[in-house]
């Protein structure tokens, strides 16, 4: 694949390509460009966790720094986010969850945004994966504390014996569609941004490659470019607040039955 063609087609950007072949019968365990850039996003995951903690057993600033800043300001936000949204007093036991599903996503979704890197979160397969798993542990987690009064989630208090017929199978599909929704949001919202970033440069790249007026012409969607740069940016951050904070919704609503 040439630079030309990577440049004349938005949707190359999310191919997975295979770096390393390792067929294994019916299985394929081929390390991919997806596979390395899943690696490099844990390990600057990790790298700044530990970082945080290690500073922490130290000593905050007085004044504090840029990092400090940013970093007092995330966990005042999602703290205010479990508390506000989960109901109860141990609320604030599921916060540790919030903060490493939020600063998880934001690290997949910018890290997409570096030149020649991959968007892990453009994939449907991996928003799914990171759904179901919030899923599944929020329906253990309404097992271990209500048993089989968790099936009240299905009928609402007070419906009539006629009506719970009816709004049964709804809440049902309603419930089983929550893992599904989170997925299909954030991949819709990172491979529509990315792929109107590269129909963007595409056409200046045209534009660049003629002679004349219309060569003056492709700085026109490079100035556009950079306002959308920064616009995809603030989206990635807001599509991992908007994942983590459905996902207390959905906690509080497991945690506290109708």
């Amino acid at each position: 694949m040439t630079f030309l063609s990577f440049l004349k087609s938005p949707l190359e950007q999310f191919e997975i390509l295979p770096l390393i072949y390792l067929p294994f019968g019916y299985f394929d365990f081929s390390i991919t460009n997806q596979t390395v850039m899943l690696f490099i996003i844990l390990f600057f995951f990790s790298a700044m966790f530990f970082g945080c903690l290690k500073q922490s057993n130290l000593s905050l600033y007085v004044v504090p720094n840029r990092v400090q800043s940013a970093m007092e300001f995330a966990h005042k936000m999602l703290l205010t986010m479990v508390t506000s949204t989960i109901h109860g007093k141990r609320n604030q036991l599921f916060l540790p969850l919030i903060y490493t599903i939020f600063f998880f996503i934001v690290c997949m979704n910018l890290m997409g945004l570096v030149p020649y890197s991959f968007t892990v979160t453009s994939h449907f397969v991996v928003t799914l994966s990171i759904s179901l798993s919030c899923f599944i542990g929020m329906n253990i987690i309404c097992v271990r504390a209500h048993n089989l009064k968790m099936f009240s989630l299905f009928l609402p208090a007070g419906t009539s014996v006629a009506l719970s017929f009816l709004l049964v199978p709804i809440e049902l599909l309603s419930y089983t569609f929550k893992p599904l929704s989170l997925a299909i949001r954030l991949f819709c919202n990172m491979m529509a941004g990315h792929t109107l970033l590269k129909v963007f440069v595409g056409f200046a790249w045209s534009l660049m490659s003629v002679t004349g007026f219309l060569f003056l012409l492709h700085y026109v969607p490079l100035l556009i470019l950079f306002p959308l740069f920064v616009l995809e940016i603030g989206i990635a951050i807001v599509q991992a607040y908007v994942f983590s904070l459905l996902t207390c919704m959905y906690l509080n609503d497991v945690l506290n039955l109708h």
